[in-house]
């Protein structure tokens, strides 16, 4: 039965990613950039539609930078203001090929961001991905069109340390990760 008795671990790079707030000001090496990015584009997505788009900033792109941050709510941007990438995941909501909405593009942007996430745990990078953001706002500094939906943003970059956090943040860095049972998010055939 599910989730009593597994034999066979986890993949460690699936265990070992983690979504910390505090970030090394060290900025990530353009190859691991491209790295995770291409990671992203190999995702699976209905039709093969492909219909995640990615904006990302680096530090050193100061005005670009400041707009994704501009997005966040207050209290994202107090830590995720250090991390040096910031990247704004987009959705194409509607079919190429096809007259209709696209019902799977947000999974499918999430698959990617998954991919992404998993690429930069392996490269000692780590991804905290935020709902905390407007998407109108990002819909409006950088003039996303008809079509297209604002998903979430991404703090990238190397490890920091959790000291340089605020209280309660730096409560919650510290904190032991945890997971629901699989007995509460697994049914066998039927619900719960």
């Amino acid at each position: 039965m599910i989730g009593t008795d597994n034999k066979i671990e986890t993949n460690e790079l699936i265990t070992a990613r983690w979504s910390p707030r505090a970030f090394d000001n060290k900025p990530v090496e353009e190859e691991k950039l491209e790295a995770v990015f291409e990671a992203a584009r190999w995702a699976p997505s209905a039709m093969n539609e492909q219909p995640w788009r990615f904006i990302y900033a680096t530090k050193e792109n100061v005005e670009a930078y400041h707009k994704i941050l501009s997005t966040l709510v207050e209290a994202n941007q107090v830590w995720a203001k250090e991390a040096p990438v910031l990247i704004l995941s987009v959705a194409k909501t509607d079919y190429s090929n096809f007259d209709s909405r696209n019902t799977h593009a947000w999974h499918d942007t999430g698959m990617a961001t998954a991919n992404l996430a998993l690429q930069a745990t392996e490269l000692g990078l780590y991804l905290h991905v935020m709902g905390g953001y407007s998407a109108d706002k990002a819909r409006e500094v950088f003039e996303i069109p008809q079509g297209y939906e604002p998903v979430s943003v991404m703090a990238l970059g190397y490890l920091g340390d959790a000291e340089q956090l605020p209280e309660p943040l730096k409560e919650r860095e510290n904190s032991p990760r945890t997971r629901k049972p699989l007995q509460e998010i697994v049914f066998n055939g039927t619900w719960k």
